[in-house]
This record gives C-alpha cells, sequence and structure tokens, in this order.
C-alpha cells in the first residue's frame, strides 16, 4: 500500500464529514474532522458516549497550539518536546472549536503526533482531527486492529489500511492536565 495515496483518499474522508478508523500513534482510533461538529456526533454516537466525556484531538506539530488555544502554558512546550511517549495534554482556554468538542469545564484535551502517517494526514487537511479508542464506551479497549468490533467497524465511513502506520505504542497515551503556566498533574501514565 502506498502511503502518500492513502492519506488523499483518507483526507477526502475526513473532508466530507466522513469517520475512519485509523491508526494512530498509540492504539487504533476513531476520527473525523475536530472541527466538524456532526462528525464529532457521529463518533459520540458509535461509541455509545455520553456527551459529558470529552473527545481528544490531534495536531501535526506544537506550532498550531495557539490556533485552538486563547493561552499555552509556559512548561508545556517543554513537556511537548521531552515527552518520550506519546502524551496528550489537558488545556483550558479553548477557541476555534465546536462546543461538542469542549469538555463541561471549558478543557480540551490535545496531543502532537509523531506519527508520520498521522502528521501527514493531519498536515494535508489543515486541521485537526478527533481521536478516540476503537470501542464502545465502557468496553475494553483494543490493542490491535483485530480486537476492534465488527459493530464499531461497521458503523464507520473507512477504514485505513494497516499496512500503512504500524502503531507505535499499543497503549493508550499519557495524560497531563495542567494547572498553571509552571504546575500539571498527571491523570493517566
Amino acid at each position: 500500500m502506498n502511503i502518500s495515496k492513502e492519506i488523499i483518499k483518507t483526507a477526502e474522508y475526513v473532508k466530507n464529514g466522513s469517520v475512519i478508523l485509523y491508526p494512530t500513534d498509540t492504539i487504533w482510533g476513531l476520527g473525523c474532522d475536530a472541527t466538524n461538529p456532526a462528525a464529532i456526533d457521529r463518533i459520540f454516537a458509535i461509541k455509545q458516549r455520553i456527551l459529558s466525556k470529552n473527545l481528544l484531538i490531534l495536531l501535526d506539530e506544537a506550532e498550531k497550539l495557539p490556533l485552538y488555544l486563547d493561552h499555552i502554558p509556559e512548561i508545556a512546550w517543554d513537556l511537548i518536546e521531552h515527552a518520550n511517549r506519546p502524551t496528550t495534554f489537558i488545556y483550558s482556554g479553548v477557541k476555534n472549536l465546536p462546543k461538542n468538542l469542549i469538555a463541561n469545564d471549558g478543557t480540551i484535551a490535545i496531543r502532537v503526533v509523531r506519527n508520520e502517517f498521522c502528521k501527514r494526514l493531519i498536515s494535508l487537511l489543515g486541521r485537526p482531527i478527533v481521536s478516540t479508542s476503537a470501542n464502545i464506551s465502557g468496553m475494553p479497549t483494543p490493542a490491535s486492529f483485530n480486537q476492534i468490533s465488527e459493530d464499531v467497524k461497521n458503523q464507520v465511513d473507512y477504514i485505513v489500511d494497516a499496512e500503512v502506520s504500524p502503531t507505535i505504542d499499543v497503549k493508550p497515551s499519557t495524560i497531563i492536565r495542567f494547572i498553571d503556566d509552571y504546575n500539571f498533574e498527571v491523570i493517566r501514565e
């Protein structure tokens, strides 16, 4: 499979409001255009997830954080640069994203990916993508494509060819919440 062709094909689906099943830098995820409220609602429906549980978004580079945040904590830049495994950060002061993507407390979870497929897909789209585990809420997180339920697979619009992007880490990302410019707490290791 040609990775460039697969990225272009996947991007067309995402641009058209589709929900995709794709390999991320951690586990297989459900994704869509993070600026499309209707596509985000479909992900909540597929996961049978309550709306108060937020989703995270993926960016291709940290320099794009100011497009979606009013303020980036000073320590964020060092933490992003020196993270030795996929790490999702929870930020306050969200802007330019749909309300159904923002948590009730006004925060958003963002991970800057290093995975080639995800980086190139996001770059081609020119906007972030949603990422959430490919399972029904409350069910175990699938560690591989073969563990994803047929129910989930049958509800997405497009499944990315697994050959284009092996996952780096087969467990969910570390999650860190910023308290202020210099303090944070680890939510999940």
